[in-house]
């Protein structure tokens, strides 16, 4: 469970750096490049998710999964990558109409 937290902690958090630097790109008038980010952040988000949704299944199909502070804290690393990814796509486009 450890091993499988430490794996959604690091995709979650390259997903929410690429999301930040696509903010900073933006700013620069880089469309381009925050454009190429967030897809970058979407991917990264998708690979922790993929680790999430492992657990998840283990779980819905009846094996006992024993969760621990670690995965506990990935969780709040991974959702609150999501909402800053959300939150840079919003903002991308407000620099964008700018």
């Amino acid at each position: 469970m450890t091993e499988i937290a430490f794996q959604i902690i690091l995709y979650a958090g390259n997903g929410r750096s690429c999301a930040m630097e696509a903010i900073q790109k933006a700013k620069e008038k880089q469309f381009t490049d925050a454009d190429r980010l967030i897809q970058e952040a979407t991917e990264e988000l998708g690979k922790a998710h993929h680790y999430q949704t492992t657990i998840l299944q283990e779980e819905a199909s009846g094996e006992e999964t024993s969760v621990n502070v670690m995965f506990v804290h990935s969780q709040d690393h991974l959702m609150t990558a999501i909402t800053v990814k959300d939150l840079a796509i919003e903002i991308i486009e407000l620099y964008r109409n700018k």
